[in-house]
């Protein structure tokens, strides 16, 4: 059983400290393949989980998301389980997803099956935060 962390958190490591998990995930990720991507050109039965990282323009916390999770977040199983699809706020009536409520707050997160939302997370105060409920926010999907 995992200890609530990310699925790439070293099993029995104690310290969360955001700095060193960064640094632990970048180097253990170095030499990552591509195993686990789609293959491009072959469909698949299951409609493919999606992360919908819907942002504006000069958020704050937009930016930092980009800075600490952005770059990592491809790198993750979480990433490769529902890779991420970014849409401006503006953008989203017209980007045929179907909501269970209007985004009113950017970053909102919103896990996708196709295009209709199983769930979201709305804000980001910090890594710890958005680990922990998107590992919860995952567990919507069905197994694998």
């Amino acid at each position: 059983m995992h200890d609530g962390g990310p699925s790439w958190y070293p099993a029995g490591m104690t310290t969360r400290h955001p700095t060193r998990r960064t640094a632990l995930l970048l180097a253990a990720t170095a030499a990552a393949t591509t195993a686990g991507r789609p293959i491009p050109g072959r469909a698949s039965a299951e409609p493919q989980a999606t992360l919908v990282y819907v942002r504006e323009v000069g958020c704050p916390w937009c930016r930092e998301w980009d800075a600490r999770i952005g770059p990592i977040y491809p790198k993750t199983q979480e990433g490769r389980r529902a890779p991420i699809r970014e849409v401006e706020k503006r953008d989203v009536p017209a980007s045929g997803l179907t909501l269970v409520r209007p985004v009113r707050y950017t970053p909102t997160f919103v896990l996708v099956v196709g295009n209709a939302e199983l769930g979201r997370i709305e804000g980001y105060p910090g890594e710890e935060f958005f680990w922990a409920r998107l590992t919860k926010l995952l567990e919507l999907l069905p197994g694998e």
